[in-house]
């Protein structure tokens, strides 16, 4: 197995920062509204969620196991198909 490189543990790094930004006590009791109809603690979550799909997308095109996929691959192409 590799080591993590730079790119995998920034995004780990990115993921705890995330996990930290999850615990959103600071809007539970404002009762403010953005955009005249949604309370901020969902727009907040909103928001999050758009962050954690993009952490996401990033893990995936810089931390893929290309070697593994290779592998699987090669595994597939061997096997006889009926």
């Amino acid at each position: 197995m590799n080591p993590p490189n730079k790119a995998a543990k920034f995004i780990w790094l990115l993921a705890v920062v995330l996990f930290i930004l999850h615990q959103d006590y600071w809007w539970w009791s404002d009762q403010s509204i953005v955009f005249g109809f949604l309370p901020i603690g969902l727009a907040y979550h909103a928001i999050y969620s758009l962050l954690a799909a993009l952490l996401w997308a990033l893990a995936v095109k810089f931390t893929w196991p290309t070697a593994w996929e290779a592998w699987a691959d090669e595994q597939d192409q061997e096997r006889p198909r009926n």
